[in-house]
């Protein structure tokens, strides 16, 4: 049984209309009202989620400072590798519109724009780090999990931040680690190595919860279109997906790859996914609506971790990062309107040597390799760091992440394709400017 604590009601926690547009980075972490603020005593709610103790735990967090920028500045200094007195960082993700991204660090969490890139505002704590920390658009809502050798908060704990409050609203604990944890405006799904368990935002009640094969690297996505909500995750079998559609209620696997699933991205909409096994060779795209296998690009002939997937605004585009230390920008050409036949697209890419560049009578001889698809644009990044990717609000352009502190923006040409062309580069943990 998990143990809850938590406000009997809350509101929509982010009123933005629409989760796709591009707020204006000033307005980040628009606070609720006091109308709207909860102030009902709380209580403690048992259900079949987890185990853990009643009654909300404060972490001590109601009297610390709020620490902003009184002149956060646009242009931080170039990009540096960090030194042994920096920050140990633990986790990095971007918001659900990639417009900014959270770090998560040994002393506590820190809040940036992507376009432009600044830093908006951080938690300092003078004990333990953040493990995870995820973002619900730009509101001021915020779920964090302890982490590091000395974690703020038990790391089977989700814990409910309100930074308007600059305190924890609320908690959910669970009898194992809590290894991710994904927000939409009218959920909250937590996930740990065997079990994913989903709760409305607005009571904190448990509404569903599966079982997985071992999950240790927190696998899990959901769409963010407003009225339909999709959850992909790892199936009951290696190398296979589970896709749920709440709105149809209804639940399809998806065989995706003979070794394990090692990374997946989910489009905003939650008609695609895009599937990595550990192998790391194969990018495969698939409908979630019925499973067809819609494109299969190729990273690369060697074996590669694959750290972040991610689908751009229209779906044309899919960025893939691994430790080999190149990121592979790829042409999508699904139809989603087509019938099973038709969806399987295998047009060459620029710059690339393509299906159509083979003759045909040596296609079932020579092997898959010298027919695949390969990527439009690239970009070459320290192999064996571990990178996150996203596109860009601007056109053409993509947003990376490294777990040594280094922000990159870069541009691609969607015609020439090839290198990519670096607009920035930054060290976000570097402390010269700070508060």
């Amino acid at each position: 049984m998990a143990a809850i604590s938590e406000h009997p009601s809350w509101p929509d926690p982010n009123p933005n209309p629409n989760p796709n547009s591009a707020p204006d980075p000033p307005s980040f972490l628009s606070p609720l009202d006091d109308e709207h603020r909860p102030q009902s005593p709380e209580q403690s709610v048992q259900d079949d989620g987890g185990d853990g103790d009643d009654g909300t735990d404060r972490g001590g967090l109601d009297n610390q400072p709020f620490i902003e920028s009184p002149n956060p500045s646009p242009n931080p200094s170039l990009y540096a590798v960090p030194t042994p007195s920096a920050l140990t960082l633990l986790h990095l993700s971007f918001n659900q519109d990639h417009g900014c991204f959270a770090a998560g660090t040994d002393r506590g969490f820190r809040i940036y724009n992507c376009d432009p890139f600044r830093e908006i505002f951080r938690r300092d704590f003078d004990e333990g780090g953040i493990g995870v920390v995820e973002m619900l658009f730009r509101c001021n809502i915020l779920a964090l999990v302890g982490g590091g050798s000395r974690p703020h908060y038990p790391p089977s704990k989700v814990m409910i931040w309100d930074d308007h409050q600059s305190r924890c609203i609320g908690e959910l604990s669970f009898r194992s680690e809590v290894r991710a944890v994904r927000l939409r405006r009218d959920r909250i799904i937590v996930v740990l190595d065997h079990k994913i368990f989903v709760y409305n935002f607005a009571d904190l009640k448990l509404v569903h919860q599966i079982e997985t094969v071992p999950n240790p690297k927190g696998l899990c996505a959901v769409s963010q279109q407003q009225g339909s909500l999709v959850l992909v995750c790892p199936g009951g079998q290696k190398g296979q997906v589970r896709v749920e559609h709440y709105g149809a209620r209804k639940t399809k696997f998806i065989m995706a790859h003979d070794s394990r699933i090692a990374c997946f991205a989910l489009s905003q909409d939650g008609q695609l996914i895009a599937t990595a096994s550990t192998k790391g060779t194969l990018i495969r795209v698939f409908s979630t609506a019925d499973g067809t296998l819609l494109q299969e690009v190729r990273r690369g002939a060697d074996r590669a971790e694959i750290h972040s997937l991610a689908f751009s605004a229209n779906m044309q585009w899919l960025v893939v990062s691994s430790d080999k230390g190149t990121v592979h920008v790829f042409s999508l050409k699904v139809n989603l309107g087509s019938t099973g036949s038709e969806k399987a697209r295998s047009s060459p890419e620029p710059n690339s040597q393509g299906v159509h560049s083979i003759p045909s009578f040596f296609k079932g001889v020579l092997p898959k390799y010298f027919h695949s698809e390969w990527s439009v644009a690239q970009f070459r990044l320290h192999e064996g760091s571990q990178y996150i990717v996203a596109f860009g609000h601007q056109k053409n352009t993509i947003v990376i992440l490294g777990m040594d502190g280094s922000f990159y923006r870069c541009e691609y040409d969607p015609v020439a394709g090839g290198e990519m062309k670096q607009l920035e580069c930054y060290n976000f943990l570097k402390t010269e400017e700070a508060f």
